[in-house]
């Protein structure tokens, strides 16, 4: 039996203090059309391999939300399934919390994004206009521009002369790239959020220059008129010897004045025994590359910036205790001083890295043994022989962006969650008995083989390792979203990844940044805490 709870019911349980992981079991896509405030995308395509990171308390209270579909009824079965006891559906989906005069949001990473705006308005973040910051660098004046986002992005696009400094690191970092009092400090990502939170670090850390954000990052340069550097890789090292007690003092001032918890490892292990009775979330917030290295076991990576960018990424229950860990306190200061104004209870392990057991090894998705390889698999040298052969049908259940980019060639794209309205778009082409499923690491594919076989008469098979085997074996891909069996509204496209209408996007998404503000406040769910 599914149970159900109604919109206004949900609407008090977000206010009663308890534990909540108020899910949204539609694609990425579909989510961010129109969602409640704290939902947490968890698509039913993925649910498995999502649900023990984000929802990690069995005994959690959940709450799933569709669009109607019957998606969280689904959903709602296959939690129970894999243990949980506390399962609801939101009675009616989207509509019904519409219709009850609540307030739905559009975009990703709502709550993270709000916040920034929320920053701005209440602390008076100072910013820069691109004119400016154009004119004060053609005259040659004392400046560095700090850009907050992961390395990755950075590579994309930059403004000229920019360097990639991950917004947990500017408070450690920037004693070395701006050593002199007198240098003018701007900070920018690619729209407002980062550029925000990222400023005001630095001014919350008390250093001693002038620290401005650039209003509206790249994009609003971009929308100036002026040219962005591509391909870059401009990074602000680690923080030398000297500059590294600096940071540490920086940290410190926004620990004091955040109220940042520290706790050591008896108060850990402590929470750990109580993780069956209130949920924990230990995060290493350090940069991915060193985290690789080496890292606490069973600790999962969430660099900071990104962690106060989209938290939602990697905690899925409001309520839940979090503790950040680094090697010397800085990011995970900093990174708390945030998560507790936007009303998590988090805390710092104080003593870092040391006495914890470390491990190289990356922390699986999902329930160990989930998508294990089986007997019907097909290797990339059988696969290319049978598409020559002409048959064989390949589907691929991968992200649409990664599809996108390159795929295996004649394959049809499908979302896992609609493979019953999918498959019969693409299945009984005459000559071909075998469908072959592949995603990016054959993990998703071993998932939807038994439900794809309950489907169709055709004999399944997956593709051993996944389009990624294919494309490491040298075999051929194709590009472009060629054979799509299914809508594409399983990820959100930031404006500048359309092929057309880039600027009006670029506008409108600036807009709703600034109209968040407001639209938090008619909801009023929010739990951010002011700190004069």
């Amino acid at each position: 039996m599914t149970n159900y709870v109604t919109a206004e019911a949900l609407k008090a349980m977000l206010g009663d203090g308890g534990e909540l992981a108020l899910l949204d079991v539609r694609e990425e896509g579909a989510h961010s059309q129109s969602h409640l405030f704290y939902t947490v995308p968890m698509p039913l395509s993925s649910l498995e391999l999502l649900a023990g990171d984000l929802v990690p308390r069995l005994g959690t209270r959940v709450v799933l939300v569709d669009g109607g579909g019957g998606f969280a009824e689904r959903a709602a079965a296959k939690l129970v399934m894999l243990g949980y006891g506390d399962v609801s559906c939101l009675k009616g989906g989207i509509a019904a919390w519409e219709a009850a005069g609540y307030v739905l949001f559009s975009g990703v990473h709502v709550p993270c994004k709000a916040f920034g705006e929320y920053v701005e308005h209440h602390y008076g973040t100072p910013h820069i206009e691109a004119e400016e910051l154009h004119a004060r660098r053609a005259r040659g004046e004392d400046l560095v521009i700090l850009d907050s986002r992961p390395l990755d992005e950075f590579h994309v696009m930059n403004i000229p002369g920019g360097i990639d400094c991950p917004g947990a690191e500017l408070a450690a970092r920037v004693h070395d790239a701006a050593p002199d009092p007198d240098t003018l400090v701007v900070v920018n990502c690619a729209g407002r959020t980062r550029s925000i939170i990222g400023a005001q670090s630095l001014i919350n850390a008390a250093i001693p220059n002038k620290v401005v954000a650039l209003k509206n990052g790249t994009m609003g340069w971009h929308l100036a008129g002026y040219e962005l550097e591509r391909g870059q890789s401009r990074l602000v090292p680690p923080p030398s010897a000297a500059a590294l007690p600096k940071g540490r003092a920086s940290a410190q001032a926004a620990a004091e004045r955040f109220g940042v918890q520290t706790i050591n490892h008896e108060t850990l292990a402590q929470w750990r025994a109580e993780a069956d009775a209130r949920t924990l979330y230990v995060l290493d917030v350090r940069d991915p590359v060193e985290y690789a290295a080496g890292h606490p076991e069973g600790v999962r990576n969430a660099p900071g910036g990104q962690l106060v960018q989209g938290i939602d990424q990697w905690c899925g229950t409001l309520g839940a205790r979090v503790v950040l860990v680094d090697d010397n306190g800085v990011r995970a200061t900093m990174t708390a001083s945030w998560l507790v104004q936007m009303g998590w209870d988090v805390a710092v392990l104080e003593s870092g890295l040391d006495g914890l057991p470390m491990t190289t090894g990356i922390p699986g998705r999902g329930p160990a043994g989930i998508g294990r390889a089986g007997e019907n698999e097909i290797e990339a040298d059988e696969l290319a022989a049978r598409i020559a052969a002409d048959d064989v049908v390949v589907l691929d259940l991968g992200p649409s962006r990664d599809y996108d980019e390159g795929h295996v060639p004649g394959a049809w794209w499908a979302v896992r969650a609609r493979l019953a309205d999918c498959l019969p778009r693409i299945g009984g082409t005459p000559g071909k008995s075998l469908l072959v499923i592949t995603s990016p690491d054959a993990v998703l594919a071993r998932l939807a083989a038994p439900e794809a076989s309950e489907l169709t008469g055709m004999r399944v098979a997956v593709l051993a390792g996944g389009t990624a085997a294919w494309a490491s074996a040298g075999r051929a891909m194709t590009s472009g979203l060629e054979n799509m069996a299914d809508e594409r509204d399983d990820t959100w496209l930031k404006p500048y990844d359309h092929a057309g209408g880039v600027e009006d996007r670029m506008r409108a998404y600036l807009t709703w940044e600034v109209d968040l503000l407001h639209d938090i406040e008619r909801d009023g769910d929010h739990r951010f805490r002011l700190f004069t």
